[in-house]
């Protein structure tokens, strides 16, 4: 799937009524929630028979069209199902039990809304009746047919409405094979560093914003609770925020671009970020690095670009020697690696090189299966100059 965005232009009335278009996806969900608490055995199939009950009781449910409430009672299904899925997994802790969510959004399928002949008007036309509005950032619409458009998502930001199409679109780039590899270590003095001792900085967004984020918080406080001003205020925090969320985006998006498309093999940290916060000394600045963001873009552009992409286990590479294999026990504070074979390195290129080393080991065993977006280069048949050349 392929999602394009585009902000929704109109006046402040139809906008309400999309307010109780996203309140009403919200109700179906949690309701599907509650139904599955309060009743043993509930499947799927349960929670679609209730749309079409809470349509007959609720006036106002029955507004929303049927696919939408179809669509938010899979929100809740796939809540239900991660769940159950934690229960099975000894390593997740916290199981994730299913909890009752905020209106922030409402999905449509095929059906309850329409586009315009030029693509840059949609119309909603399920019994909420909202209206037309302009896009704005809908151009590249045009560049696909309306058969492609799955799902029509609405989400309410703190700077306005988005709407978000989800195209059955598989999306490929065509590069040519670079014969580099890289392994990638991230920490939070650097966003990571490679196994060639490259760093790249860490931008700590949130930090840079602290300061403006505490004063927007301190002006919230002071406004009266149900005031205007106040509503004012947070509405000014939230975009705040918002812009923080883009920036880290941002980052994450171009530097996995330029990661993958530079080298044939990326390697990096199979980390357990949910764990890692749990360190309350550092648990901003790890999620103010979103490395997970970075992983998952790493992955998606391996697809794109028809790159092998591969996580390995972090245990031991900060510790193990790259060149004897040696043990060398080191704390957070030191920075530099110094073996008795006579390697003295960076801390974290050293994990960079073992890095690489496990992944060049996990793929010339075969021991990664994914084919690439191009389906025709299996990741277990990398070019053996390649393994020759970096695997030693």
């Amino acid at each position: 799937m392929f999602v394009l965005e585009a902000k929704l232009r109109g006046s402040v009335k139809p906008f309400a009524v999309i307010d109780e278009m996203i309140r009403t996806a919200a109700f179906v969900r949690n309701r599907c929630i509650r139904h599955w608490m309060d009743h043993q055995g509930v499947g799927q199939y349960d929670l679609s028979a209730l749309c079409a009950v809470l349509a007959k009781e609720y006036e106002w449910a029955k507004k929303l069209n049927s696919q939408a409430r179809q669509a938010s009672a899979e929100k809740a299904w796939q809540s239900i199902q991660r769940f159950y899925e934690n229960c099975q997994s000894p390593s997740v802790k916290k199981k994730g039990y299913p909890k009752f969510k905020k209106a922030r959004s409402v999905e449509y399928k095929t059906t309850g809304w329409k586009l315009s002949e030029d693509r840059q008007s949609l119309t909603f036309t399920d019994g909420f009746k909202a209206g037309t509005f302009r896009m704005r950032g809908a151009f590249d619409l045009n560049y696909y047919q309306p058969e492609q458009i799955k799902r029509v998502r609405v989400v309410r930001r703190a700077d306005g409405y988005y709407v978000q199409f989800c195209l059955k679109h598989d999306r490929l780039e065509a590069v040519e094979p670079t014969e580099q590899v890289i392994a990638l270590d991230v920490g939070l003095t650097h966003f990571y560093t490679d196994n060639r001792g490259n760093k790249i900085e860490n931008p700590r967004h949130l930090r840079k914003a602290e300061k403006s984020l505490k004063r927007l918080q301190r002006q919230v406080s002071r406004k009266q609770k149900g005031s205007n001003k106040r509503k004012k205020a947070i509405t000014k925090l939230g975009r705040k925020h918002l812009k923080v969320s883009r920036q880290r985006k941002d980052f994450a998006v171009k530097l996995a671009r330029c990661v993958v498309k530079s080298n044939d093999l990326v390697v990096f940290e199979e980390l357990q970020v949910r764990n890692l916060v749990k360190n309350h000394r550092l648990a901003k600045s790890i999620s103010d690095a979103a490395w997970r963001q970075f992983f998952e873009w790493l992955e998606y552009y391996g697809q794109v670009f028809g790159k092998i992409v591969i996580s390995v286990p972090p245990q031991s590479t900060s510790q193990e020697c790259s060149a004897g294999h040696q043990i060398v026990k080191k704390s957070l504070s030191q920075r530099t690696h110094i073996c008795s074979c006579g390697l003295v390195l960076d801390r974290d290129e050293n994990a960079g090189r073992n890095l690489l080393a496990k992944g060049l080991e996990l793929v010339s065993r075969g021991g990664h299966s994914r084919i690439n977006a191009q389906g025709h280069l299996n990741p277990c048949q990398v070019s053996e100059s390649l393994l020759d050349k970096f695997g030693g």
